[in-house]
């Protein structure tokens, strides 16, 4: 059959139609943690020069920061190439690579205000602990990936979970990073409660927890870290020493006010009455900079980062993605809500940075990477 010149066939342009295919995707793409993600990190580093504004020694430490971003953003793009259930076949492999990097740092690590966490890579320093928190989380989600417990989690789940994060918080107590490690157990309590525990272990457990308590206090605790909790619940008892911290804290958080003293006018930050002003305390240079008001626009966009980090977990397909997704999640809630409340003097001073806020490339890094397989998981959720 011959057809004439009207009724010949357009050829289809193949080109055309992939670049169609393209950007039909690219306008289907989940951008929301990527987006809230360059917002915090802009309003961090825009108060971390502010921070380090008076301090000639600071070398420019938020141009360090945007060189960690940079990092971070070359690695996320490279997580985004992949399918989220890559992970799942190297989780036990990236978890025993960070387990040696935890030994090595005890071995060879740099020491720094009495703690050796770090380990040096060229010029820069990593902190091995930050990642653990992610190569954990991804740990446990592989190990119930494939889990069909019915009614609850017992004893016998519990404790080979338990051991894959016992032995990585022991290396960070050895450290010491007291902080780091709750946070490890506050996200491991958290992905158990998620699963569910079995009522009767659950009990059992809180019995255990309650008579331990008294002796890992005396025994796994350090005299300073005591005295920490002691001053927490009345930092007057040593206003110069082990309550210094908190109270210099409590003052600048509540010397803002409604709409704070301004930007670079703290007088808490800028005169370095408050300690580590651009680390644990940089929401400290916030609160009393920008006030009631600006913290009110900063916890909104925490919560609205919160929300959408749940809601990729909520609409995960599969267990593996599921519990990964909480898991980060978990890390980022925990991180929040230690470090505000411990600036604002409701929980003890541990040392927990303050996620996207805080300056310190290890802990950017591991919070980017964290986004980077959270936007991959809500990109990729369809795809099996």
């Amino acid at each position: 059959m011959t057809h004439t010149a009207m009724e010949s066939p357009v050829p289809h342009d193949e080109s055309s139609l992939r670049v169609g295919l393209y950007d039909e995707e690219f306008k289907k793409f989940n951008w929301n943690l990527l987006l809230i993600q360059v917002v915090l990190f802009g309003i961090g580093l825009w108060n971390l020069m502010s921070a380090t504004a008076v301090e000639d020694k600071s070398q420019g430490l938020y141009r360090t920061q945007l060189l960690w971003f940079g990092v971070g953003t070359c690695l996320t793009a490279l997580i985004l190439l992949v399918h989220y259930s890559f992970f799942s076949r190297i989780a036990y492999v990236i978890y025993f690579m960070n387990l040696l990097l935890l030994a090595a740092v005890l071995v060879v690590g740099k020491e720094s205000l009495g703690a050796k966490r770090w380990i040096g890579v060229g010029g820069l320093r990593m902190q091995p602990s930050e990642f653990m928190k992610l190569s954990m989380v991804l740990c446990l989600a592989k190990y119930f990936e494939n889990d069909r417990t019915v009614g609850g989690l017992g004893v016998k789940e519990l404790i080979p979970a338990g051991l894959l994060v016992a032995i990585p918080s022991a290396l960070i107590m050895l450290q010491p990073d007291l902080g780091t490690a709750m946070i490890i157990l506050l996200v491991f309590g958290s992905m158990m409660m998620f699963l569910k525990i079995k009522p009767q272990v659950l009990i059992a457990i809180a019995i255990c927890g309650a008579i331990a308590l008294p002796t890992a206090y005396k025994v796994a605790l350090k005299p300073y870290q005591r005295q920490r909790i002691v001053t927490f619940l009345d930092p007057m008892t040593d206003p110069k020493g082990a309550g210094y911290n908190s109270i210099q804290s409590m003052i600048a958080v509540g010397s803002g006010k409604l709409f704070g003293k301004g930007y670079k006018k703290g007088t808490q930050s800028q005169l370095n009455f408050l300690p580590e002003h651009h680390t644990d305390f940089i929401f400290s240079v916030f609160s009393e900079e920008h006030g009631f008001v600006g913290c009110a626009v900063l916890l909104a966009m925490y919560m609205a980062f919160m929300i959408s980090g749940l809601a990729v977990a909520y609409q995960s397909h599969d267990k593996f993605g599921l519990l990964l997704a909480f898991g980060i999640m978990s890390i980022f809630f925990w991180h929040t809500f230690v470090n505000m409340g411990m600036v604002m003097g409701i929980l003890p001073i541990v040392g927990v940075p303050l996620p996207f806020l805080s300056y310190g490339g290890s802990s950017l890094l591991t919070s980017m990477l964290g986004v980077a397989i959270l936007t991959n998981i809500a990109n990729k959720k369809f795809m099996f």
